[in-house]
């Protein structure tokens, strides 16, 4: 894996969710590629949803969300910023996202990925220069 690619939090809770079969599998290995190749590319956004949907869904216990966070945190972490905010809103306006999505799609282009990978979004759009992609179709 070479290019910078961003990852949306349904990757990471895959990646931990061990009653996810096919998903953990795949996640775990791309989260495991993309990390040791330092193309992984996240935000504070996804960083935060991730505590939440893995302490509430998952029963992570903080503690334990929270130094998964801490290697996670390892690579490139886009920060949320004011104006980020507005580009969100006009992405969302233009292309019909949630604003939760528009915003991962932002971050994405801060980063500098040429891919953002998640199930949650419409696969091979490319919005704002970046490329949709579901890692999980067949």
């Amino acid at each position: 894996m070479t290019e910078r690619s961003f990852l949306d939090t349904n990757i990471l809770i895959y990646a931990d969710d061990l009653d996810a079969g096919e998903k953990n599998t795949a996640a775990l290995e791309l989260l495991t590629a993309s990390m040791r190749d330092g193309v992984a590319v996240l935000s504070t956004q996804v960083l935060q949803e991730y505590f939440v949907v893995a302490t509430r869904k998952l029963g992570v216990d903080p503690v334990g969300a929270r130094r998964r966070i801490e290697l996670l945190a390892h690579a490139d972490v886009v920060r949320i910023d004011v104006p980020d905010i507005f580009a969100a809103i006009d992405l969302h306006r233009l292309h019909s996202l949630s604003f939760w999505d528009a915003l991962i799609v932002r971050a994405a282009s801060v980063g500098g990925c040429a891919r953002v990978l998640s199930e949650d979004m419409q696969h091979d759009a490319v919005i704002d220069g970046v490329r949709i992609e579901n890692p999980f179709r067949s």
